[in-house]
């Protein structure tokens, strides 16, 4: 089968599509004829060597994919058959044309939904999901500020503290990404590289501040972070585009809100057991990700369809092949997408 590749870590022209070993599923496993993935951040750290795929998961590029199953591993409970139309949240291996998913990792496509318009929805959308609901345990009313509003994820994120009856407030660095979060149901939206976002989320919320803020950005903007987080807020990390490194009082202006920093990433949760599930005290506890799909799954998934109030969709800004893997690339570094980025895989 072919997969996108790099031979050494580096800039986006390393990239090419390479002829590999097609997998085999295992205990468990269903193996998938992918016909579209998306690209995420994670991807272009790996091609640049900055992180590695977890122990155990594929070293081909791509967290997410959607496409037919095409076969089952042993031990298979029954849920999928060889045909079904599913979209899988990965540890790596999206980017081919074939990857093995743990069966409890596969979601069903909604009704009328395309692969590509599926392939922009398991990790961003899980990730937001998860950070909402499972880190940070938003509430209806409660006020939550999406760094990277225009994003992958700050676009599922906005529909979703819009599902949960909460207020999203954004931040992006464009005109044209503001309005795009508008018309996703942001209730505002600053521009962080022309206005003091802390001081519009203070003054659109009358003083308050935003009781759960998603930071993708890290360190550049602690201080700013702080000043808008609402006492007792939650302040959630998912990434670190501007670094890790803080200088200054991070701690006693953290404890002066009663304030809480919650930290979060999704690929390297460990298998806990082969089937995804681990035995104690007569009782079944599945695996962290196998439970998020599932919540997901029941709770979110109908409103992709029709019928479902309100309505989510999921955003694709473009799509390349395959073979144009290191132009995607490219497109993502120069952080012009509004929504995901998807990667059509050839027959």
């Amino acid at each position: 089968m072919f997969a996108a590749y790099f031979d050494c870590p580096g800039g986006p022209e390393n990239l090419y599509m390479k002829e590999v070993m097609k997998p085999d599923p295992g205990e468990g496993e269903v193996l998938v004829k992918v016909s579209a993935s998306a690209l995420n951040r994670a991807d272009l750290l790996q091609r640049r060597g900055k992180y590695p795929p977890p122990k155990g998961a594929s070293d081909i590029l791509g967290l997410e994919a959607a496409g037919s199953v095409a076969g089952l591993g042993p031990g298979c409970s029954g849920r999928w058959k060889v045909g079904d139309a599913v979209m899988a949240l990965l540890s790596g291996g999206g980017q081919a044309q074939f990857v093995t998913v743990p069966e409890g990792l596969l979601m069903p496509i909604p009704k009328g939904m395309t692969f590509i318009q599926a392939a922009a929805i398991p990790e961003a959308w899980l990730t937001a999901f998860q950070l909402l609901h499972f880190v940070g345990k938003v509430q209806e009313g409660e006020r939550v500020l999406i760094h990277a509003g225009a994003s992958g994820v700050g676009m599922a994120a906005i529909q979703l503290v819009r599902l949960a009856k909460a207020i999203p407030i954004v931040t992006a660095g464009t005109q044209e990404k503001l309005e795009a979060t508008a018309n996703a149901g942001s209730a505002a939206g600053f521009n962080y590289k022309n206005e003091d976002f802390s001081e519009k989320v203070l003054e659109f919320t009358q003083g308050s501040g935003a009781d759960i803020i998603l930071d993708c950005v890290g360190a550049s903007y602690w201080e700013k972070n702080l000043n808008c987080l609402s006492t007792d807020g939650r302040w959630i990390i998912y990434g670190l585009l501007s670094g890790g490194e803080v200088h200054g009082d991070l701690l006693a202006r953290l404890l002066s809100k009663r304030a809480s920093i919650h930290t979060s990433l999704l690929r390297s949760r460990d298998k806990e057991a082969s089937t995804g599930y681990k035995q104690c005290m007569q009782c079944f506890f599945p695996q962290y990700k196998e439970r998020l799909v599932r919540a997901f799954t029941e709770e979110v998934l109908p409103h992709f369809s029709g019928g479902a109030s309100p309505r989510l969709q999921p955003l694709v800004d473009s799509v390349y092949p395959l073979h144009a893997i290191a132009e995607a690339h490219r497109a993502m570094e120069e952080n012009k997408n509004i929504g995901k980025i998807v990667i059509e895989i050839p027959v």
